[in-house]
């Protein structure tokens, strides 16, 4: 017996049969429909939880009046094994902001430790010298976290070696690719930041013996700051230990899962167990 040629019955049907056959088809594609529906619903539920639990473990807290003057603070779980403020780059410009210390904030409250993540006025948005060195000082102040590790990436790692000369709270620093000498290589991004008068209050290199710890990391192939940043300052600065990463730009000291990063991440450990 030939099948129906309007629905799936495997053989001629009645105009009842035809009909129980049409709505099973539609109720399968109504199935499918649902199922397709649950699953993309499922994803943005999974997000939103996410985003969620993100606001519960982190934080935002302001220590001033402008837009800028604020901190995102990340709270491990269990017993804190220590304190690391996270100072982000970007050569002090308006455009970069905090969201590039936010994956290593991630990495470092998951090993245990409280995180702050820190804004501060750049150049274009009420920034420059020394506004931009006083928030970051009055940030580290702003949430009692007993001794800290100051963790900095480019012109963040000009800072945070700076405050460990100006700050009693900071007990050490890592410099990832940091702007160290105002007066080598990158002269001309330091006086976007600040007039030449003021290197000898900014410029880490004029403020040793900084008295504190500081390791530096820098990759051989870093296109931004020159390694020889890094190679300078580790050479008047007594307490200073040098990290080359062979191969590594200067993005990788913040990309989490590379050796740069893994450097930068062993050395705040070691740091903070000294605090």
């Amino acid at each position: 017996m030939r099948p129906c040629g309007s629905c799936f019955v495997p053989r001629s049907c009645s105009a009842g049969e035809h009909l129980v056959s049409w709505c099973l088809v539609g109720a399968v594609k109504r199935f499918k429909g649902l199922v397709n529906d649950y699953t993309t619903s499922c994803a943005w539920l999974r997000e939103g939880v996410a985003v969620f639990l993100y606001f519960l473990r982190v934080q935002r807290i302001a220590y001033g009046d402008h837009a800028s003057q604020f901190g995102e603070l990340y709270e491990p779980d269990g017993v804190a094994q220590g304190a690391v403020v996270v100072i982000h780059g970007g050569f002090w410009h308006q455009r970069y902001g905090l969201e590039l210390g936010r994956p290593l904030a991630e990495v470092l409250v998951a090993d245990g430790f409280r995180v702050w993540n820190i804004e501060y006025r750049r150049v274009g948005g009420g920034g420059g010298w020394p506004e931009t060195g006083d928030d970051v000082l009055a940030a580290i102040d702003a949430v009692d976290l007993g001794p800290v590790v100051t963790l900095g990436h480019s012109a963040g790692g000009h800072l945070a070696v700076w405050a460990a000369k100006r700050s009693a709270r900071v007990c050490g620093a890592v410099s990832q690719a940091g702007v160290l000498d105002f007066t080598r290589h990158i002269t001309p991004r330091a006086l976007e930041l600040c007039g030449e008068e003021q290197f000898a209050d900014a410029s880490p290199a004029a403020l040793v013996p900084i008295g504190k710890p500081v390791v530096c990391v820098h990759g051989d192939r870093d296109e931004d700051v020159p390694v020889e940043q890094s190679i300078g300052f580790c050479a008047v600065e007594p307490q200073a230990e040098l990290v080359v990463v062979e191969g590594a730009g200067h993005m990788d000291m913040i990309t989490p899962g590379t050796e740069s990063w893994e450097r930068c991440r062993a050395a705040v450990v070691r740091l903070a167990g000294g605090c």
